[in-house]
């Protein structure tokens, strides 16, 4: 299998892992991501952006000094704008935030669901997509250009 259709098996089991959505920041250098893949509705992308919550999102701030995971209910005492509180009005009402850094390079993700909590179970699952994603995306010649634009269509594709 070619890096390219591995790493979209991968976002695949983390899409169907995240029934609610997802979001996936590969290698952020200074404030912007390498590859940002975005499965959240619509109308979340939208008030999230609106709002400018990136900057107060307690996932993107834990993740951006943590690494391992957590789940969103842990967040709440860093989330002072109340983000996750509106995200459930989205559907996102339970999640897990995952964050790794190797060879001075950082990603995140986080998963969301509508109708349960995660189990251990899953979130083992999910935890070693996203760490073979950050590898797998971390090997990637920015000059091949072939594999880039696969991985812009993929991102296109996923936007919901």
């Amino acid at each position: 299998m070619s890096r390219i259709a591995t790493i979209a098996a991968l976002i695949g089991e983390i899409d169907a892992g995240s029934p609610a959505g997802f979001a996936l920041a590969l290698h952020i250098r200074f404030t912007a991501p390498r590859y940002l893949f975005q499965a959240y509705p619509r109308r979340w992308l939208d008030h999230y952006s609106a709002h400018g919550f990136v900057i107060n999102d307690p996932t993107v701030a834990w993740g951006m000094s943590n690494t391992g995971h957590i789940r969103w209910s842990e967040l709440t005492p860093i989330d002072r704008l109340g983000v996750l509180e509106q995200a459930t009005d989205f559907g996102l009402l339970n999640g897990i935030t995952f964050a790794t850094v190797s060879s001075g390079s950082r990603s995140i993700a986080s998963c969301a669901r509508a109708d349960r909590d995660y189990e251990i179970e899953e979130i083992a699952s999910l935890e070693a997509a996203f760490l073979e994603l950050h590898r797998l995306t971390g090997e990637i010649d920015l000059e091949a250009e072939e594999e880039q634009k696969a991985l812009e269509e993929l991102s296109i594709r996923l936007t919901r």
